[in-house]
């Protein structure tokens, strides 16, 4: 077992933490039960769980399973699909932190089948098994809400009105409640100046923004960031096409100052109860990367101090929290800072992409903390114009995700709603590679109409069980009070090298759905490479930067959700059906009495 590759995931995971006492972290054990299950096309290995674990590291023949454009390779359940590979050696090493990793199970060998593919998934209909947890619905994320007041065009649509629209569609048809976007402290709204040495504040252009997204029927997560040019350190350290300041405040209590009139501003304007309720303040975006915070560690810090002790001033239950870190970073190097300093911490909030999130939990449980868990930027490549998302490797890919964070997440949150999005540019055609669920133009990308499958689950989630060559196939299911029974099936890879599909994977799916009472009408809803793809719909007209006018129409008559078949009666019972699930694909099939 090549030892140093472990090593160095170890130091590479670790290079932008803080320092933290060994005497904080559990004595991780290797995982035991290490099992490799060869199928079609793929390896399945299942581990059993390591207490103190938040996620574990897959290793190939010695090397640890990082894969390009994924900033956090750990898995967090004892399961995990390899596709894409030939015969190898496979371990497993359990994952604390950032920083630390526990030593390695003994290796098992394994090699994918040419054959095989069939999955059996089960259904009771009547067996309850929780309320559907929904961690798509708390927060979805936005470019920076100015952006609301552009009435500038791309590609020849209206920057503002289509955001606008976006975060409605976000609300009305995924159930979303919040959105979180950078920059409410930057000079495009132009809070804070200083005059003759003195700070002058002036919310009005907050009051537009937030406002409007208050008449979407929004609530903002205010994003405490980033600096304004009169109070930042050294105004030239910058972030993006906007020029958003990174720099540390060259006056702490100024800072200080700052925020706690911005959330009384708020609070005057919108009620105390109203932010109780529905606000949260976090602190910052990203400090443990350079790019997003020119400080220090410690500069942090005393920022987050700073800032929590701010809100707080103005009503001891308004929330704050943070560190709203890039890929896991300084979770636990912020949760020993606040143990010390005694700072306010109401929620717990980090990044990932291209991965499901990490479950820290058992870290929360060390600090004695008992807060909700909130992932405020995820999505399947934290990469501009990266192209991965547009198609149906997306859809899958955020099914898998949502699956994962259910009931152990509160908020798992897209980055973003739309294409109107211009951190690195603003967009140089309709499909190239955008965060959104939602193209210019408000056209519903895979990856939209897969959450859109998830939304339409009734809140009563039942049993599902699959057996057979399962790779990557997976299954939700639950009943509406109506009595209807909608089940998603998916299947999807984590491997980005066969996000364009792979026909090894595709398996062929038996869904019997058991305890039906009475008649359903079936549906049957596909999102695959030729079904609810408007992608592929804009290539076979031929492509191109962006559509002329009459294109737009067909591009929307293109884009909506596609049937599989025709609909079909369904006596009652029992149910079984039969169908091939190509991988990327998400089947949903909905029975209504």
């Amino acid at each position: 077992m090549n030892k140093a590759a472990h090593r160095d995931w170890q130091e590479r995971i670790g290079q932008e933490s803080g320092a933290i006492s060994p005497a904080a972290r559990p004595e991780l054990t290797a995982p035991t039960g290490l099992t490799a299950v060869p199928g079609a096309g793929q390896v399945t290995l299942t581990w059993d769980p390591v207490p103190g674990a938040i996620g574990y590291l897959v290793h190939r023949d010695g090397e640890p399973v990082i894969k390009p454009d994924v900033d956090v390779p750990a898995v967090p359940s004892c399961r995990y699909v390899d596709t894409g590979h030939g015969a190898a050696s496979y371990a497993v090493a359990a994952v604390s932190a950032m920083d630390h990793a526990g030593p390695m199970s003994p290796p098992v060998h394994a090699e994918p089948l040419k054959e095989g593919g069939e999955v059996s998934v089960r259904v009771d209909g009547r067996r309850v098994t929780r309320e559907l947890p929904r961690p798509w619905a708390f927060m979805v994320g936005s470019e920076h809400l100015s952006h609301l007041l552009s009435t500038e065009r791309t590609g020849g649509r209206p920057i503002g009105a289509e955001l606008a629209e976006a975060l409605r569609i976000m609300r009305d048809e995924l159930g979303v409640q919040t959105v979180r976007a950078h920059a409410v402290l930057g000079d495009d709204l132009g809070v804070y100046r200083e005059v003759d040495g003195q700070a002058v504040y002036d919310f009005s252009r907050v009051d537009e923004v937030y406002d409007r997204v208050m008449e979407l029927g929004l609530r903002p997560i205010v994003e405490l960031g980033y600096m304004p040019r009169d109070l930042a350190s050294d105004p030239s350290k910058t972030v993006f096409e906007y020029g958003a300041i990174v720099s540390p405040p060259k006056d702490f209590e100024a800072w200080s100052d700052l925020v706690r009139a911005l959330v009384e501003h708020l609070a005057e304007r919108y009620g105390i109860h109203e932010l109780i309720d529905h606000w949260a303040f976090e602190v910052w975006n990203e400090p443990n990367l350079a790019v997003f915070w020119s400080g220090t560690p410690e500069e942090y810090f005393l920022l987050y101090d700073v800032t929590a002790a701010a809100v707080k001033n103005v009503h001891p239950e308004l929330r704050v929290g943070g560190p709203a870190s890039a890929a896991n970073g300084w979770v636990e190097e912020l949760l020993a800072h606040v143990e010390e300093s005694g700072a306010a911490l109401d929620f717990v909030s980090t990044h990932t992409y291209g991965n499901a999130p990490l479950d820290w939990r058992p870290t929360l449980e060390r600090y004695g903390l008992d807060v909700p868990i909130w992932w405020t930027e995820w999505g399947p490549t934290p990469t501009h114009f990266h192209g991965i998302g547009d198609g149906p490797f997306g859809a899958a890919f955020v099914l898998h995700g949502m699956k994962s964070a259910a009931g152990r997440i509160a908020a798992l949150s897209h980055w973003v709603a739309s294409d109107h999005f211009e951190e690195l540019g603003r967009p140089p055609r309709l499909f190239h590679g955008g965060f959104g669920l939602l193209t210019v133009g408000n056209l519903r990308k895979p990856r939209f109409h897969a959450l859109a499958l998830a939304a339409r689950l009734g809140d009563a989630e039942l049993a599902a069980t699959l057996d057979g060559d399962v790779a990557g196939v997976e299954a939700w299911a639950a009943r509406h009070d109506d009595g209807r029974i909608g089940v998603l099936v998916w299947n999807g890879t984590l491997n980005h090298a066969q996000a364009a599909g792979a026909p090894e994977l595709t398996r062929t799916v038996t869904l019997t759905i058991d305890g039906l009472d009475g008649a359903y009408t079936l549906t049957h809803h596909r999102v695959d490479r030729d079904h609810s793809n408007v992608e592929a719909a804009w290539q076979s007209m031929g492509g191109g930067e962006w559509p002329a006018d009459e294109q737009w129409d067909k591009l929307r008559a293109a884009g909506t959700l596609d049937e599989l078949a025709p609909p079909a009666a369904v006596d009652g019972g029992g149910f079984t059906v039969t169908f091939d699930l190509p991988m990327p694909g998400v089947s949903f099939i909905e029975l209504t009495p």
